[in-house]
Order: C-alpha cells, then sequence, then structure tokens
C-alpha cells in the first residue's frame, strides 16, 4: 500500500471520536457477517464465518469490559439494557457456531447496524 494512503489511514484512525470508532467497528462487524451471508455457499464459508463470529465476540466482549467499570459515564439503566444486548449477542454468537444457518446472522447484523446508527445519531 502507499505510504500516502497508510498516513491517511493512520491519521483518518487517530482523530475517530470514541462513539465514531465504535459506529465503524461495530459497522465492520456487520459488513463482515453480511459478507458471509452473501458467500453462504462459496468456498472458505466456514473460514469466513469463524473470522466474522470471532471479530464480533472481541467487539461486544470489550463493551461488556468498559460497561462494568465503576467509571463508565453512561447512566446505570443504559448500562445494564447494553450488557443485556451484549449477553444476548453472546449466545446468538455461540448458537451460530454450534448449529451455523445464515438466517441466524440477520439479528446480529441488525443490532450492530442499530447501534451504530445511534452512535451515530443517524437513523440505521
Amino acid at each position: 500500500m502507499p505510504s500516502g494512503l497508510n498516513a491517511y489511514k493512520n491519521s483518518q484512525k487517530i482523530n475517530l471520536s470514541g462513539r465514531e470508532l465504535e459506529a465503524s467497528v461495530l459497522t465492520k462487524a456487520a459488513q463482515l457477517l453480511t459478507s458471509c451471508k452473501e458467500k453462504w455457499d462459496e468456498e472458505g464459508h466456514f473460514s469466513r464465518l469463524d473470522k466474522a463470529l470471532t471479530f464480533n465476540q472481541k467487539i461486544w466482549t470489550i463493551f461488556q469490559d468498559e460497561l462494568i467499570r465503576g467509571d463508565n459515564p453512561l447512566p446505570q439503566q443504559l448500562r445494564g439494557n447494553i450488557l443485556q444486548l451484549s449477553v444476548f449477542v453472546d449466545k446468538r454468537i455461540i448458537d451460530i457456531m454450534k448449529d451455523p444457518a445464515k438466517e441466524k446472522l440477520d439479528i446480529i447484523i441488525n443490532i450492530n447496524l442499530n447501534i451504530a446508527a445511534g452512535l451515530r445519531g443517524s437513523p440505521p
């Protein structure tokens, strides 16, 4: 990759706010799952699915870690609601790992996109 492009990407990462970064990561996670769904019958399916589910699981684990911190500035009720949602996402990911089906990806895709839109302050 040309060095100018690398410099641009690095500066873009540095300039993202916390909310923008979270929205960007959730959108990427949704895109990975969408790609799995669209290429479900193609070669490399299980590898793509594993990568997408692992990426999603890491994101939601990071959210969980942040939400349980005592110095988290979000209101307690909102933190609790997001934690409940994260538990649902964890269970869905495990269910998909155990019994893969492309229809099961829709709910995680929708959750990721809706949370990302909320973080950006725009409709999904």
